[in-house]
């Protein structure tokens, strides 16, 4: 029993010596959504000036960090939250130096060399140059698209993704523009970048990784609102990140500051607000209708606020502990182009194909039948009398499944196959719902030490597209998506080149495509019983008659299909 627990102790001593290497080890860089700030402080002839008291503060949360520049002048701010920062240099001997309106982007390490003048350190020199924009301290390539870009692009739903394209190198394809609803999920993150294969890059939220094993899906895609910055890296990213042939996206959520924000809004999209289609009109008014314009109705809603935790009498948040709060809601409701088709009349339905026009009705058995078999029958087909199949030969699965075709509606157009096409024609309406939350706390936990929270649930319904008003579904029925992704994050600033920085994080995502009939009774039908079970129920379906030229846009299409997909990661 001693020697089990020594081996404990021993295996348990070098997981934490390994984890240990891995945690401290100096100037390692991280998948963090932070920034950096960096630089030597020299005297007027270029000499170092060690251990001169080098504080950088957040402008807009009054968080505040100290450290001494190394035997170099040397010194190195890792792991700050995007911002405004002022960096001050104090050292007895030299006027204190200080730049204030230090942007700090995410990924980026911003650049503050000092040149300290000899006097006294109650006077103060203030350098008020810009932010060097040239970003000295990585190779890697890309662009950051900044809180005030991100704010103030005009996006048609909304779609933080969309801004990816104003990099360099970034291509939208199919399906990864405007809003994710009512779009195939792969489409969410299909863009392509650097030439890379499209939907192939990795997309990270405040660190943590948003893409699973589902075709390389995002699992939430941010809201516009709730993001303060993000950047694209195109080429030559460091050896932290990896899962990825195209580039990296990454996104930080916004935290809280000492002055109190928030906002409610709401962007409208309305049919009585829009132009109508030229080509729409012009076949209205050819057609002698009215010019109106299409269905559309799209409606964008929400609220975010954000602050210092303030309970009056028990708690001042400020300059430490900060909540952020975002909610937003989106609904889609548009008019789909009409379908026109072709459905089988009343007559072929009972077995009548004596129409002018229709191709002669072959019989394969030859008029001899029994039990409804053809024995021993090897002549050729011959057409049924009249062009009319006999009533009894009409199978009961084929008279019940009939009633999967809708009613002709609409005078036919003459065909020479099979008699009368193009009399059935619908609208529909399309569209769907899209909601998220969003919440996030900050905590400062003395000069080097900081811990913050982030969950964010996400929702999208797709709903379905039934042209023909039977259940039969064009393409593919409702889909829902659910996420729920929490991220921990934990930083301590150890020694000027040594930091502690943990992160954790956990997704579910939950894809469900589900047939409006499912759950079908295939008795019925005429089909036995025990089918019922041996099909699962979100499978079992009425088997669906694909007739060319006969509805087959719809029903020859998935729009019977299924999916049930969980990750958790």
């Amino acid at each position: 029993m001693k020697n089990l627990r020594l081996l404990a102790v021993v295996l348990f001593s070098v997981l934490l010596g390994l984890s240990l290497v891995g945690i401290f080890a100096p100037k390692a860089s991280a998948q963090t959504s932070y920034g950096a700030v960096a630089g030597t402080v020299t005297d007027a002839s270029g000499g170092a000036i060690t251990d001169a008291q080098v504080t950088i503060t957040n402008q807009a949360s009054g968080e505040k960090r100290v450290q001494p520049t190394t035997a170099e002048g040397f010194y190195n701010f890792v792991n700050l939250v995007p911002g405004t920062y002022r960096v001050e240099v104090e050292k007895t001997g030299f006027k204190r130096a200080a730049h204030p309106d230090v942007i700090v982007q995410v990924e980026q390490t911003v650049r503050i060399d000092f040149t300290m003048q000899v006097g006294e350190v109650s006077q103060t020199i203030e350098v008020t140059g810009e932010t060097p924009l040239l970003q000295a301290e990585t190779s890697s390539l890309g662009q950051v698209v900044e809180g005030r870009k991100v704010a103030e692009l005009p996006l048609n739903g909304r779609n933080v993704f969309n801004l990816i394209t104003l990099a360099p190198s970034v291509v939208p394809q199919g399906s990864a523009g405007g809003t994710p609803v009512g779009v195939n999920p792969f489409g969410w993150g299909n863009y392509q970048v650097n030439g890379s294969f499209g939907n192939e890059s990795a997309e990270y939220l405040d660190g943590q990784p948003l893409n699973i094993g589902y075709i390389n899906l995002p699992v939430v895609i941010p809201t516009q609102d709730s993001i303060q910055e993000f950047k694209v890296q195109t080429s030559n990213t460091g050896a932290d990140w990896g899962k990825f042939s195209g580039g990296v996206m990454n996104f930080s959520t916004k935290s809280g500051t000492n002055d109190l924000h928030g906002e409610l809004y709401e962007y409208l999209r309305n049919r009585v607000l829009n132009a109508n289609d030229p080509f729409n009109k012009a076949n209205e008014l050819k057609n002698g209708q009215p010019n109106k314009t299409p269905s559309f109705t799209q409606n964008q809603f929400g609220a975010n606020a954000g602050g210092p935790l303030w309970i009056p009498h028990l708690y001042d948040g400020r300059n430490k502990t900060f909540w952020f709060f975002s909610w937003e809601a989106f609904r889609l409701r548009q008019g789909a182009s009409p379908v026109l088709t072709t459905v089988p009349t009343s007559p072929e339905l009972a077995g009548d194909f004596s129409a002018p026009g229709i191709a002669p009705i072959m019989d394969p058995c030859g008029g001899t039948v029994t039990s409804g078999a053809c024995p021993n029958y090897t002549g050729p087909p011959t057409p049924f009398p009249g062009n009319i199949i006999p009533t009894s030969r009409l199978n009961p699965t084929s008279l019940a499944l009939e009633k999967l075709w809708p009613g002709a509606n609409t005078p036919c157009t003459p065909d020479n196959l099979i008699g009368c096409k193009n009399n059935y024609s619908k609208s529909y309406a399309t569209g769907g719902n899209q909601n998220q939350v969003v919440g996030r706390m900050d905590q400062t936990l003395g000069a080097n030490q900081r811990i913050f929270f982030r969950y964010t649930y996400w929702n999208v319904l797709d709903l379905p597209q039934d042209p023909l008003g039977t259940g039969l579904c064009q393409d593919r029925c409702a889909e829902k998506y659910s996420t729920s992704a929490a991220a921990l994050g934990y930083n301590w600033n150890v020694t000027p080149n040594t930091i502690a920085a943990v992160t954790a994080s956990l997704s579910r995502f939950a894809y469900n495509r589900s047939p409006n009939n499912a759950g079908f009774d295939l008795t019925t039908i005429g089909w036995p019983a025990s089918f019922n079970t041996v099909i699962p129920s979100i499978a079992r379906t009425p088997p669906t008659p694909c007739v060319l030229d006969y509805a087959d846009n719809v029903m020859c299409s998935q729009g019977q299909s299924f999916i049930q997909d969980r990750n958790t990661q």
